[in-house]
């Protein structure tokens, strides 16, 4: 004989949910993680959301979503073929569609100010970190999906600092020789994090850590990490 308690406690769940039903697509190259968001948020009776694609890189992503035409779209920062601005870019058009708008939350590990900023200005809208609970990432995408802007509270002053300011940000050339992975790389370095420790954050391999290393110390002409250190605090990059 089934628990009443138990059996209320799901009829309140999925009548909560009921009358509110929104199409996501899941943009991120770590499979694992995929998986976890899915089985987190995507039990439809329950949250409401319904997961109708997954992408691990920029071409599948915007093949899915071309396909699919989800509500919102949580995307990954840092994807192979160019990351999340880029496939915000050729997404545009879906972006602007009166009738059906297909609207982008970003859901990272980075909290770094230039990621944030970047997604936005490419029409996200929204940007959250992978510490967020299943509850509040539900109501993020809800929230999303009927036009808010969503912010993990830390990051919201990344945006409003860059669009109060009139000034365009000047290019750094040296910075920009760097890809979106690699800065991530050089950030956490800066920060003084063993590459053991930078391996296990980013999902990645200690050796390929290394690789990333070495290729920043050889585009910026620097010969250790100590130099890297300096350079990145140099920039407010840290």
């Amino acid at each position: 004989m089934s628990d009443p308690t138990e059996a209320n406690g799901t009829a309140g769940a999925e009548q909560q949910a009921a009358g509110r039903h929104v199409r996501v697509v899941l943009v991120d190259d770590h499979r694992m993680f995929r998986t976890g968001v899915q089985a987190e948020i995507g039990r439809t009776d329950e949250t409401g959301v319904e997961v109708v694609g997954e992408a691990a890189d920029v071409d599948q992503a915007v093949t899915v979503i071309t396909a699919t035409r989800p509500e919102v779209v949580l995307l990954d920062v840092h994807l192979p073929g160019g990351g999340g601005v880029e496939v915000l870019r050729r997404c545009a058009p879906l972006m602007s569609d009166a009738e059906q708008p297909v609207r982008f939350l970003a859901l990272s590990v980075s909290d770094a100010a230039e990621d944030v900023i970047g997604v936005i200005r490419g029409g996200a809208r929204g940007y959250v970190t992978k510490t967020i609970t299943g509850t509040d990432l539900v109501d993020s995408v809800f929230r999303v999906q009927e036009g808010d802007a969503v912010f993990s509270p830390r990051l919201a002053g990344f945006v409003l600092d860059a669009f109060a300011s009139t000034d365009a940000p000047p290019v750094d050339e040296d910075l920009d020789r760097l890809t979106q992975r690699e800065r991530e790389v050089l950030r956490l370095i800066a920060r003084g994090y063993a590459y053991k420790e930078i391996a296990k954050q980013l999902f990645i391999s200690v050796k390929t850590v290394e690789s990333h290393v070495s290729a920043v110390l050889r585009k910026l002409q620097l010969s250790n990490r100590h130099e890297l250190t300096r350079w990145a605090t140099a920039r407010r990059l840290v």
